[in-house]
């Protein structure tokens, strides 16, 4: 049977999973009775509450005899080495485009790594149903973007078609048919290559493991594409690191393929075909399992670095222990450190006490889901606000810098200018009416200004702005950016607060918190109206008196406190601040519980 690879790119929310759905059902993958649920690819629950996709995913189709691996690949930046580690399996890539928004800055992000690896891609304009549609001004922005990002002659030369992912349809003309999606598919097959590795099926065995995967009954499951040579069930092979030192040997327990949405075991695997394989008991990813007679490894795709760092420590609060099972720091870091083998864009770093961790990562959000999966499994932890990693080059000290795109209505775009290029030391590249009564802002922000930025910035477009940041470059330093302006309030009792106390409260600040919730000595219970940190009592109760006066017993009523989500929590705090995150709740409190251990410590002592 032929065979072709290709990886689906696209913008987050430009509705690749869910043609991918429509795939796999005109191919015939499912059953006519099968129950499958909507956006089938996103398996993890993150992904369904999200409406993202975290964790790249291959799958495969049949069509008229040839077999199509299909890999649907996450859209945002903070998951780009999964996008960089899974370009290397595939021969082309489908560039999904919305037809109404044009490529955005993380179809930038993948685009550019898909054609510095040579692929060609195939554009799908998408959404073209859509009453904003502008399938014409969309395609030339995809052209100027190829031609920025250095594209040669024959990926400038790309085929198009027009499509609805939603109602199943796609065609090479806009006014084409509209029924199904076999133009697709058609191209699929006429444009993107076979394996160039078919040719090497009587070569030693090689394949380098891109992703790393767990089976409860088998064990660690390691994902490739077959480069060269066969491998049969129960042969013995080697594992070589990136550098050429051996890992280890050890007998392939398991072959499983992609078939569908199931994985299905077959007896042998041959160059061109992306399979997982078992067996190993100290391999990763960007290692090259082989023959016993190969030496050389295979060549790894490098990955972007890390560009911010969190501390995870263990939670100290007097609530420590009342809803997670995982408190301990042994247990905290062999989490990390297996999190840091499958996922090889974070780094883990012991600190000298051995209760905290130094995570580093490329993103708020990346880091945002690790904390949230921990959380799931029961893990307490307490959490750093994000540092931002420098790099010194010749004597000058360098700071990442991020592009950020914002789609915004036209009244707000003076507010989102003045607050980017003034106290977040951000330069505006590019500023454009978007239609529609939009403008588009393009600006390179340091991330140390983007850290906390997301909220201020909802607040300033009454939550109608969209905001897409992609790792962009370095730049030497620019100097303090002021973090958040108002202060807190802090909890200088342990109990339950009192609504009567909250009530007298709400006239100093925000409050975070409501009537019965648990606050201790240190908590942050509220949002100060100014500019320091101001210490409350929540547990004052009203004194009761045998004297009733009309009107003096009014009911008492609270404003809705603001809920903060973990990634909202997480900028928000100052660096004397920690988020305390259990399976039931997260809580602000202050890194010294002790008012004068707090003092102290400002004071620098």
């Amino acid at each position: 049977m032929e065979l072709r690879n290709v990886a689906i790119i696209a913008h987050v929310d430009h509705g690749k999973t869910t043609l991918v759905d429509e795939l796999l059902k005109q191919s015939g993958a499912f059953r006519a009775n099968q129950a499958v649920a909507e956006r089938a690819m996103d398996s993890n629950d993150l992904e369904r509450e999200r409406g993202i996709t975290i964790l790249a995913k291959a799958t495969s189709v049949e069509w008229k005899g040839t077999r199509i691996n299909i890999v649907d690949t996450p859209g945002h930046a903070d998951f780009g080495a999964e996008v960089e580690r899974i370009l290397s399996m595939v021969d082309g890539v489908v560039l999904l485009v919305d037809a109404a928004e044009g490529p955005m800055p993380q179809t930038k992000f993948v685009t550019s790594k898909a054609l510095a690896l040579g692929l060609r891609p195939i554009v799908v304009l998408n959404k073209v149903d859509k009453p904003d549609a502008e399938p014409d001004r969309a395609l030339d922005e995809v052209f100027d973007l190829f031609s920025n990002l250095d594209a040669d002659e024959d990926q400038l030369d790309f085929p198009h078609l027009y499509a609805s992912g939603r109602s199943g349809w796609c065609d090479a003309e806009l006014d084409g048919p509209r029924k199904n999606l076999d133009a697709l598919f058609n191209l699929i097959i006429n444009h993107v290559p076979e394996p160039k590795q078919v040719k090497k099926r009587d070569d030693d065995f090689r394949m380098l493991a891109v992703t790393l995967g767990a089976d409860p009954f088998v064990g660690r499951m390691l994902t490739g594409r077959v480069e060269s040579g066969k491998l049969k069930v129960g042969q013995t092979v080697q594992s070589i690191s990136r550098i050429g030192q051996k890992i280890e040997q050890f007998r392939v327990t398991k072959i499983q393929a992609f078939r569908g949405l199931q994985q299905q075991d077959i007896e042998e695997a041959e160059a061109g075909d992306i399979v997982s394989i078992a067996g190993m008991t100290k391999t990763t990813v960007a290692d090259t399992v082989c023959a016993l007679a190969v030496e050389e490894p295979l060549e790894a795709q490098p990955i972007d670095p890390p560009t911010i760092t969190v501390t995870f420590g263990i939670n100290d609060s007097p609530l420590a222990g009342r809803d997670g099972k995982k408190v301990q720091s042994r247990v905290i870091r062999d989490r990390l450190y297996k999190e840091a083998e499958t996922n090889v864009a974070i780094r883990i770093k012991d600190t000298p006490g051995g209760e905290a961790f130094e995570v580093s990562g490329r993103g708020e959000l990346q880091m945002g889901v690790l904390i949230e999966n921990m959380r799931r499994e029961g893990f307490e932890l307490s959490i750093s606000r994000p540092q931002v990693i420098m790099k010194e080059e010749d004597g000058v000290q360098l700071e990442p810098v991020e592009e950020a795109t914002i789609d915004v209505d036209d009244e707000y775009t003076g507010a989102v200018i003045e607050k980017l290029t003034g106290p977040r030391k951000g330069e505006l590249v590019e500023m454009r009416p978007a239609g529609s009564g939009k403008t588009r802002i393009i600006a390179h922000v340091p991330s140390r200004g983007l850290i906390g930025y997301h909220g201020e910035f909802l607040t300033d477009t009454r939550g109608t702005g969209v905001l897409n940041r992609v790792f962009h470059g370095w730049t030497p330093h620019k100097g303090d950016i002021p973090g958040r302006r108002a202060g807190v309030l802090i909890s200088m009792e342990s109990g339950e607060a009192v609504a009567y106390a909250l009530w007298n409260l709400e006239e100093r600040g925000k409050m975070m918190i409501g009537a019965q919730a648990p606050v201790y000595q240190g908590m942050i219970i509220g949002e100060h109206s100014r500019e320091n940190d101001l210490e409350v009592n929540p547990l004052k109760g009203k004194k009761l008196t045998n004297v009733r006066a009309s009107g003096s017993d009014e009911a008492v009523r609270l404003t809705t406190p603001m809920t903060l989500s973990l990634e909202e929590a997480i900028a928000y705090i100052n660096d004397d601040e920690l988020v305390e995150v259990t399976p039931g709740a997260i809580r602000l409190r202050k890194r010294h519980l002790d008012p004068h251990e707090r003092k102290r410590a400002s004071r620098g002592g």
